[in-house]
């Protein structure tokens, strides 16, 4: 038996008013693979990721996460749009992080972990704190659990982020260029989490413009370019042979 893609795209659209940001995206993401998303700014790398977790609504085609519509349940060959409840229950299994970091600013990095267990699964801060002090010391900052973002560097913030994200035990993990918004020396750090991640068998999604990262820890990387999918395949093949005119042009900026 074939396993469950965790995520599988089909033909999806995303319209913001007229405009039409995502074309008809068609991929399946595997359990336990890194597929990595490149391509210019603007292209729909972000926001398909939105979709993924339905922070963004499509506007047609399907999208299931571990073989559940994204959003919707069918009956009868129609979709109907879930309530807000149950859109946030099943977002619990997928963690993202963004490119800004988001922490709560007047809660210490351990507080900002265990918010999120505490809140909506209704863990005890007991076991909620232990959990966080082990995804603290797991990215690197067992010694900043009692600090306040303000006292975190940006590529802490992140990290601390990531540790947050984890603290609800998600499925899939959505990375929306987590490291752009870092300077240069802090971004390594937040890769080698990510790194680790990709070790222990987490499924993720990464936006980035990290070539090296997506060449090294990728299974899978797509090049996206005005809402369609321009060319895929196995990262080292697409980075170092592109087959496609617009890939060669936005890699030989990139690379």
């Amino acid at each position: 038996m074939t396993a469950v893609p965790m995520v599988k795209a089909e033909n999806v659209h995303k319209s913001f008013g007229h405009v039409e940001v995502l074309k008809g995206i068609d991929l399946e993401v595997a359990p336990r693979e890194v597929f990595c998303l490149i391509g210019p700014s603007g292209s729909g790398k972000s926001t398909f990721l939105r979709c993924i977790n339905h922070l963004e609504q499509i506007s047609g085609g399907r999208l299931s996460v571990d073989g559940d519509l994204v959003g919707y349940r069918e009956k009868n060959g129609k979709l109907y749009e879930l309530k807000d409840s149950e859109v946030a229950l099943k977002r619990r299994d997928i963690g993202m992080v963004f490119q800004r970091f988001n922490l709560f600013p007047h809660m210490t990095a351990l507080e900002n972990v265990m918010e999120a267990p505490v809140q909506v699964k209704g863990e005890t801060k007991a076991v909620a704190r232990e959990r966080a002090r082990r995804l603290l010391d797991r990215v690197g900052l067992a010694d900043k659990a009692g600090n306040y973002p303000s006292q975190l560097s940006g590529g802490q913030q992140q990290r601390v982020a990531i540790a947050r994200a984890l603290a609800m035990e998600p499925k899939l993990m959505l990375f929306d260029e987590p490291t752009s918004a870092l300077d240069p020396e802090l971004v390594g750090d937040v890769l080698d989490v990510m790194r680790g991640l990709a070790e222990d068998g987490m499924t993720m999604i990464v936006v980035t413009h990290e070539m090296g990262f997506a060449r090294e820890v990728g299974d899978s990387l797509v090049f996206m370019d005005e809402g369609v999918v321009v060319e895929s395949g196995n990262p080292r093949d697409v980075l170092t042979n592109p087959q496609h005119e617009r890939t060669q042009s936005f890699l030989s900026k990139v690379l």
